[in-house]
This record gives structure tokens, sequence and C-alpha cells, in this order.
């Protein structure tokens, strides 16, 4: 999503109003009739939402307490593709991963290998959040429930043109925090990232095997994976998709290592069922439980004698439902082409996760909200996917200027504007020429992008990635001497830092 509320997303949470409590085993207010009766609904709600919205390919699971009561793939793995979805076509999670990353996370602090409150610089030193002071005492806790003061997203831009989860780690502490450590609540992959690879370093392994000895392997969990060359590996995979002015077209992907516990992993319904079966176990450790329990305000109410704040757990949204009972969530998002969702209800063991290979639009969180209705009170109490669609349209909206204006001549000749800029944020991009015209070299990978003169010194180019949302300005400013000293690309400018300094020499050794 854009600044990946990939989507990389944290919500919106399917709960209407916050609270916490511990899982537990399916109480009695939940009959077998009542779920039954649910239960042979949830396909024809499938099946409408795929009706109306054309999304090639949705797999749902249904778990309550120790059994699964629902399995089942529909549509296609592929658009136009007679390759069927099924229980065990992997789908890219993306920040359903969240939970997925603190279940694995609770499991090593379960053995006393690290703690919620172990501060990350003690095990990732070069990953400074808000200076030393404030840095060393930033926790898991602190990252994991998106409080740590790092701004919205951030990161993501350094990503989208190519650097890689080190490099951004560690340019993480270049961003202004302000006052907002423990005070303010700003949704962040690769902040959660950075407590998954402290984590890691603490015990000596490699993220992606961390997650598959202390979580996939114990579980069954064969199909699942935090490494993004797994998921091409497989065969019956869902592939993404794209839905642009109406129409549904094959995405060109999303490789998400960079941030894989963030938005990484990849699994399948019938994997997704033994880890949600966990996560509602009467036996479930105590660091798990604690990843349900609220840490920030994550939405303040817009009138607190009527609202209810919204609020994130480690991983999770923590919620009331409408029946007062407890609800976390999460959904996944990237704009390149996945949706997905995953609600439980804990005192019920009830637990829905939906999967599709569609651009976010809401249709996971509509069907798990109508299923959930069906189970609660027997009927669906309100047509979700039109509100829904509108949530994640708001959610999805640019982050920068979308450029509009036509083509014009530059007032320079294009040679004027090539050179080398650089800050120690996004690093080094060079203006080459490039046929008639101008290109950017942007990222490690000198990425090469057309730049389209608007008049002046103002220039458009197309982004790199998840977060393109259109057409970015590129402004340059001159110097007394009539040569630009500075260039600003306003989409990598979304935390102040898509302002580079002109270098009057060559740079010095490997861009970025």
């Amino acid at each position: 999503m854009p600044g990946l509320l990939g989507l990389a997303i944290g919500g919106p949470s399917l709960a209407a109003a916050p609270a916490a409590s511990p899982a537990s085993t399916p109480s009695a207010g939940l009959t077998t009739a009542q779920l039954d009766r649910a239960l042979e609904q949830l396909p024809d709600l499938i099946t409408t939402a795929m009706q109306r919205t054309g999304v090639p390919g949705i797999a749902a699971v249904v778990v309550h307490g120790d059994a699964t009561v629902f399995l089942h793939g529909f549509g296609s793995r592929r658009l136009g593709s007679t390759e069927p979805v099924d229980a065990d076509t992997v789908f890219q999670l993306a920040s359903v991963s969240k939970p997925i990353t603190s279940s694995a996370i609770a499991a090593v602090v379960s053995q006393g290998g690290i703690s919620w409150d172990t501060p990350v610089m003690q095990h990732l030193p070069e990953t400074v959040i808000g200076g030393r002071a404030i840095g060393a005492k930033v926790t898991l806790r602190d990252l994991l429930s998106h409080r740590s003061g790092l701004p919205d997203h951030a990161g993501d831009e350094l990503e989208d043109i190519g650097f890689d989860r080190a490099t951004v780690l560690a340019r993480l502490g270049l961003l202004d925090t302000g006052n907002r450590f423990r005070a303010d609540y700003a949704y962040t992959n690769f902040g959660f990232t950075a407590a998954a690879e402290a984590t890691a370093r603490a015990t000596g392994r490699p993220w992606h095997e961390l997650t598959r000895e202390q979580l996939f392997g114990p579980l069954g969990m064969t199909r699942t994976s935090s490494l993004h060359a797994d998921f091409i590996g497989h065969r019956n995979r869902a592939d993404l998709h794209q839905l642009s002015n109406g129409t549904w077209t094959l995405s060109p992907g999303r490789q998400s290592d960079a941030q894989s516990p963030a938005g990484g992993v990849s699994s399948t319904v019938r994997d997704l069922a033994a880890w949600m079966k966990k996560q509602l176990s009467a036996e479930a450790s105590s660091a798990l439980a604690e990843t349900h329990r609220p840490q920030m305000i994550s939405t303040a109410p817009a009138d607190p004698t009527r609202d209810q704040a919204q609020l994130y757990g480690l991983g999770w949204n923590v919620g009331r439902d409408r029946t007062n009972a407890v609800r976390l969530s999460h959904s996944g998002a990237f704009n390149l082409g996945a949706a997905t969702a995953v609600t439980l209800l804990p005192a019920e063991g009830l637990g829905i996760a939906v999967l599709t290979n569609g651009s976010p639009i809401g249709v996971p969180e509509s069907i798990s909200a109508a299923f959930l209705d069906l189970v609660q009170t027997g009927e669906v109490r309100m047509d979700y996917l039109p509100v829904l669609a509108e949530v994640f349209a708001e959610l999805l909206a640019s982050t920068y200027p979308v450029v509009g204006a036509p083509p014009a001549a530059p007032a320079l000749p294009l040679e004027g504007y090539t050179g080398t800029y650089r800050n120690a944020y996004v690093g080094t991009v060079e203006v080459v020429p490039a046929g008639n015209g101008l290109q950017l070299l942007l990222g490690p990978d000198r990425l090469s992008r057309p730049l389209t003169s608007l008049g002046q010194h103002r220039f458009s180019y197309e982004p790199i990635g998840e977060n393109n949302t259109g057409p970015s300005a590129v402004t340059f400013s001159l110097g007394e001497d009539g040569r630009p000293t500075t260039v600003r690309i306003d989409n990598l400018n979304t935390q102040g830092m898509g302002t580079l300094q002109r270098l009057r020499e060559p740079a010095a050794g490997p861009p970025g």
C-alpha cells in the first residue's frame, strides 16, 4: 500500500470498539446450530463478493476450537487461467505477516532468549531511532505496537527504490521522531521489521530460519515461508492482480523480502488454520497472550462521549464488536495486488482468514464481517463492501502530490540539469542524458526512470514500486550561478528527506 499500507496496513480493524482479553477455549455462547447456519452461507458470501468485484481468486478458512470447519478455494490463481485456487494455494499475506511475526517472537520470548522490553539497540546497534538517548530506550514492544516515534511508514520509500533491509534499518535513525516516542501511534513496516531483526540477532539465526524453526515447523505449516523465493518456487501460488479503471490486470508482482517480518510471509489457508488454532488455544503461552493485549491507542475517538478508541497490541488490532466480544484482527494489502484479513473471536474460539489475489478494495474484510454477523446475529447487518471500499480508497490515497500538468519546455538546456545529487537518507541520484531527454538513476541498482519536462525547472517521473500512485514532481533549485544546486523528488519527500544536494564532482564509490 502507499507507504506500503502494505500495506502494508494496520487496519481497518473490524472491531467497532477496542479492548483486551486473553485467548480462551470456545464459550457456551456459540451453538453448533448457529455456526452451521453461518457456514452454509459462507460460500455464497464469497462468490457474491467475487461477482461484484471481479477479484480473480479467494481462499478462506474457519476454525472453531480445535477443528477446521471450513477450508475452500474459489476462482483462479491467475487471471484467464483455469488453474483453481484451493486450500493449498500459496498467497502473499502482506501485513497479515505482522501477527505471524509477533507469534514467532513470542516463541523466543517464552524461551527466555529475549523479552518484549529488551532494547532493540542491544542487538541491533545500527538502528538508532530518535537519537542515542531515546534509541537506547526503544524496545521490541515499542516497535511492534507502532509507538517508537518513527513517522508513518518510515523507510518504505527506500525499499521502493531497491535498498535492502540492513540499509533501510540503518537509515531510520536519520528521521525526526519529534516528541512522539510512546506518545503517538504511527504504522511502520520497517519499525516492525527492526524488532524482528533484533530478535533474530539475539538467537544468532537469520529471520527466515527463525520463523521456520520457532513457528512454521512446530505447527506443521509446510507451505509457509518468510522468503519471497519460496513463494515463487510454488507452482500452486496465487499471482497478484491490480484493479485500474474498473479492469483487473496481472501485476508485475511484489518482492517484499526487505520488510519480510512486516509484510513478506506467504502461506495457505490450510497452514493458517494451524496458526489460528494456536492463537485461540487456552494453552497458549503467556508470551503469545501478550501479543493480544492492547499497547497503544491507534485511533483516538472522534467523539469521546460516544466513541471508543481503537487499540493496537503486538501485531494485532484489538477491539470489541457490537456484542461487546473481544475481536482480534489484522488486514494486509499490497497496491500491487494482494488483500488479506484474519479475524479472531477468542471467547468463542472462532477465527476466519480470507486471502485474495487482488488489490485491496475491502473484499476479505467484508466477507469476514458478514460471516461473523451471521454467526452472532443470524443475519448480515449491513452491506460492508462499499463502506470498506471507501475506507481503503482513503487509506490508499497518494502520500505525495500527483502531477497533472502537461509537458512544457524546460528553462535551461537539458544538460544543465545533469549531475549527481545526494543526501544521507535517499543516497545517490543521478540525472543523465537519455536520447533526446533526461532520466533519473535511483537506488543501489541505478534504476532508470525517464523525466518529462513540465516547464521552468520542474519535471515529472513515474515512481517505482508499491507506493507509486501517479507521476511525481522532480524540482530543481538554482544557485546564484544559474546552475542547479538541489533537486527535490516529491514521492521520496514524504518524510521531508527528498531534497538532495548536487555534487560538484562525480560521487566516489558505488551508488546508494
